[in-house]
């Protein structure tokens, strides 16, 4: 019987590949999955004993399981010092220090908390290269007191390097030096970088960005861990639920009854390699969930993006985007799947009102839960985008928005990810690409050396 209480995957709307992996997890070796199987299942083994391309760089396999109380106690208790010496903290980063962030924020905080007296409030930079944007940061931090974490391996990634000078400047006038540097924590190499002789220099509390874990992969180490700990983000629960799903991934052999990761990686393949399908859209219709697939465009795109191979990572938030690109997914050229991700159920109740006039045509929804409705817009677009659409679709299924589940959802994507890219024959850990364009900026910039 399955287990309500865990993430689970939902076939039915997956046309052919979802009646192939149905057979798939009953014990089945249909013909047209059986070299994709294979695949996989040697891909499960190179990440297992950590013998293929990138393999100095798995230790987020083994995350969740060494993140014990004792660990976490400098974090939270920093979190916490952090929290009393203000209602704002300024969060540095780019890419893999910034996403994983911020995806599980908007994920796990009220909607609304900017309206909420007292509650820990997150602004980003780091990020990106808008003038505007620093100048009303700055200006903002002008009125508030704040903290600062800035994350960073090397302390010499353009974007975050920029803005932290910025901010620097800043609150060492607000507050002076020597109460500055006790509002300041940084993230990043153990031993070695600019950012960790600019924090051993300045006294700055530093937590170190382990050695054999990327970037992408990295939210469940204190990247991540620091951050949303200021944001009151539950991490204890974070780390049970990642926990939770390494014990089912990462087991001796590979079971395709039980190990989703493997189910997803084979759905996915199955899309690109025997379909031609060229792009995967990660849909939604929870908007606490939109920034769960900027995380993951980046883990896939990063990660499969390269050598000429690789599904395009796309998202889309309904029941908003059916409204602009619901035309295209229903009836434009068939060159996408879907996954979506489905939550089953809401932490509060809202009911439609009973109107007697019922002019808005609304009264057959009347006393119904908002969230009933939501989950009917969803079937009905599984539907239409599969049976009318043609259109492939996976349902991830999360049974609540709660830390425990998106600590399965980000370890089961990372799992997942690791045996696909594998799969394909690419090195999943590596990013070579994202070199390029650094090159020509630093050129264009007049870097010396460049």
């Amino acid at each position: 019987m399955e287990d309500k209480s865990n993430l689970s995957l939902d076939f039915q709307f997956g046309l052919e590949a979802g009646e192939l992996l149905d057979r798939v997890q009953q014990g089945q070796r249909p013909g047209k999955l059986v070299d994709l199987q294979g695949k996989i299942e040697e891909a499960f083994r190179t990440l297992k004993q950590g013998t293929g391309p990138g393999h100095e760089f798995l230790g987020w396999m083994e995350l969740p399981g060494m993140i014990e109380n004792e660990s976490l106690e400098p974090i939270l208790d920093k979190a916490e010092e952090f929290r009393n010496k203000g209602p704002l903290t300024v969060c540095i980063g780019i890419g893999g220090s910034y996403l994983g962030t911020k995806a599980l924020i908007e994920g796990l905080k009220p909607q609304l908390s900017p309206f909420i007296p007292g509650y820990p409030r997150v602004l980003y930079a780091g990020h990106h290269l808008c003038e505007d944007y620093y100048k009303e940061l700055l200006s903002i931090l002008d009125y508030y007191d704040y903290t600062v974490c800035v994350i960073s391996k090397s302390g010499t990634t353009t974007e975050p390097a920029i803005a932290f000078r910025l901010v620097r400047e800043h609150i060492e006038k607000k507050y002076g030096k020597n109460e500055a540097r006790n509002r300041v924590a940084v993230i990043t190499d153990k031993a070695k970088g600019a950012l960790k002789t600019l924090a051993d220099q300045e006294g700055y509390t530093s937590f170190v960005v382990p050695d054999n874990v990327g970037g992408r992969f990295s939210v469940l180490s204190p990247v991540g861990l620091f951050p949303l700990a200021l944001a009151g983000v539950d991490v204890k629960k974070l780390a049970q639920g990642a926990y939770a799903m390494q014990k089912r991934l990462s087991t001796q052999d590979l079971d395709w009854s039980a190990n989703l990761a493997a189910l997803y990686a084979l759905f996915r393949q199955y899309q690109y390699q025997k379909q031609g399908k060229k792009v995967e859209i990660l849909a939604n219709f929870e908007p606490r969930l939109a920034y769960m697939g900027e995380w993951w465009k980046q883990l896939y795109g990063e990660s499969e993006g390269k050598d000429g191979k690789g599904l395009f990572p796309s998202t889309a938030n309904f029941s908003t985007d059916l409204h602009s690109l619901g035309q295209y997914i229903q009836d434009g050229e068939r060159l996408f799947f879907e996954t979506v991700l489905s939550l089953e159920e809401q932490q509060n109740e809202v009911k439609v009102p009973y109107e007697e006039a019922d002019l808005d045509k609304m009264n057959f929804v009347a006393g119904k839960r908002i969230s009933f409705i939501n989950e009917k817009a969803e079937t009905g677009t599984c539907l239409a985008h599969s049976r009318q659409g043609n259109v492939p679709v996976l349902r991830i299924r999360l049974p609540r928005l709660d830390a425990f589940h998106i600590g399965q959802l980000i370890y089961f994507f990372e799992f997942a990810c690791g045996l696909s890219g594998y799969s394909m024959g690419v090195n999943p850990f590596d990013q070579p690409g994202v070199e390029a364009y650094k090159k020509n900026m630093f050129k264009l910039l007049g870097k010396p050396g460049a």
